[in-house]
C-alpha cells in the first residue's frame, strides 16, 4: 500500500501505525480489492479499505469488456464514495460509517468501519426464514428512510441493470417480446408515484449478519439511486431462493416487507397508495431484472420460470405467475395501453 494511502488512513482514524491483513475480495473485473486493515495505538481495532484501481485491461466473465462498460464502473465508484459521504442510514438499515475517502488519479480509496468489529461478522451462502426476513426489514427502512428523497450525487435511477445503462445486453437479447417492451417496463417503473432511494444491488452476498442472523447490515453502494422499492425486493429474493422456494414463498414474504415498511414510513405518507403501487410494480421489477440477464448472460442461474413467466406477462402474453397475479395482470394492461 502506497504511503500516501496509509498516511490518510492513519490520520482518519487517530492511529499510529498499520499493518495489511487479509485481502476481503477482488473488485468486480479487476478494478481493485477490499482488504482488512488492522490499527494500533487508536480504539479501532481494525479498517476496511475498498481500493479502486483502474487496469489497463479490465477482466469480465461475460466478455462485457467495452468503454460503456469501463465508465459505468468510474462512475459507479463515484457514486458510492458521494454516498457514503454525503448520506446517512440509521440502526434499522445500518451500513458501515465512511472514514476516510480519496481519488489518486486513476485509484480511489474508500475507508469504511468494519462491520465484523461491530457484530456484522456472519456472512450466509444460503439463509432461513430469519435471516431472510431481516434483510427484508433493512430493505423496508432503508426505502421508508429515503422516501421522497431526491438522489443527488447518486445514480437518478439507481440499480446496476438500468436499461439505460444496458444497450449492448438489450440489443444481445433474443427474446424478442421482452426486448421489444423493455422500454415500456422501464418506463412504468420510472414514472410510479413513489419513489425512493434503492440500494441497487441487493443481493445475498452484500449483507453481514449478526451471530443470531437477526440484524444484518448492508454494503455496496456503486449502483444506489432513485426508484421503486420493488427493484431492490425482487432482485434479493432472486439471490436467494431457488425456483421451487421462491413460487412457494414470495406471498408472505412481500406481506413481511410492506408490514415493516408500514411501520417505518412517516405518518403523512398514504400507505394504502404506496403499497398498492408497489405491488402492482412487482412484476415489472421482475422482469425488468430478467431482461437484463437475457442479454448479459442468458444461462444464468437466476433466470427460472417465475422470471420467464413474469416476462411473458409484461410483454402482453398471457401466462400469469401464481404468487403475483394482481402484477401480471397490472403489466399486462399497462402495456397494452401503450400499444
Amino acid at each position: 500500500m502506497k504511503q500516501e494511502h496509509q498516511d490518510l488512513i492513519l490520520q482518519a482514524c487517530g492511529a499510529s501505525s498499520l499493518r495489511v491483513g487479509a485481502k476481503i475480495q477482488t473488485l468486480w473485473s479487476g478494478y481493485g480489492e477490499i482488504v482488512r486493515l488492522h490499527l494500533e495505538g487508536c480504539e479501532r481495532p481494525s479498517v476496511v479499505v475498498k481500493h479502486v484501481k483502474f487496469p489497463e485491461e479490465a477482466e469480465h466473465p461475460g466478455g462485457w469488456n467495452t468503454d460503456r462498460s469501463h465508465t459505468r464502473k468510474v462512475r459507479s465508484y463515484q457514486v458510492e464514495t458521494h454516498w457514503y459521504q454525503n448520506y446517512s442510514t440509521n440502526q434499522s438499515c445500518r451500513a458501515p460509517a465512511c472514514l476516510a475517502a480519496c481519488s489518486y488519479g486513476d485509484e480511489m480509496l474508500i475507508v469504511l468501519e468494519d462491520l465484523d468489529v461491530a457484530g456484522y461478522d456472519q456472512r450466509r451462502a444460503s439463509v432461513k426464514d430469519r435471516e431472510i426476513k431481516a434483510c427484508l426489514s433493512w430493505l423496508a427502512h432503508f426505502h421508508a428512510l429515503f422516501l421522497g428523497v431526491a438522489p443527488e450525487g447518486l445514480w437518478p435511477v439507481g440499480t446496476y441493470w438500468h436499461l439505460e445503462t444496458r444497450p449492448d445486453e438489450l440489443e444481445a437479447m433474443d427474446h424478442a417480446e421482452l426486448k421489444a417492451a423493455a422500454g415500456d417496463i422501464d418506463k412504468i417503473l420510472n414514472e410510479c408515484r413513489f419513489k425512493t432511494v434503492v440500494h441497487g444491488d441487493a443481493k445475498l452476498a452484500n449483507f453481514c449478519f449478526s451471530q443470531s442472523g437477526r440484524d444484518v447490515a448492508a454494503v455496496d453502494f456503486q449502483y444506489v439511486g432513485g426508484g421503486c422499492g420493488m427493484k431492490d425486493v425482487v432482485y434479493f429474493l432472486g439471490s436467494c431462493m431457488e425456483e421451487r422456494e421462491c413460487e412457494k414463498r414470495v406471498p408472505g414474504l412481500l406481506d413481511y416487507y410492506f408490514t415493516e415498511l408500514n411501520q417505518s414510513v412517516k405518518k403523512d405518507v398514504d400507505f394504502a397508495a404506496l403499497e398498492k403501487e408497489w405491488r402492482e410494480m412487482f412484476a415489472f421489477a421482475w422482469t425488468d431484472f430478467h431482461r437484463f440477464l437475457l442479454g448479459w448472460m442468458p444461462g444464468h442461474w437466476k433466470i427460472n420460470r417465475c422470471c420467464e413467466e413474469n416476462a411473458d406477462v409484461t410483454s402482453g402474453l398471457t401466462h400469469t405467475p401464481d404468487y403475483n397475479n394482481k402484477a401480471g395482470r397490472r403489466a399486462e394492461l399497462e402495456l397494452g395501453r401503450r400499444e
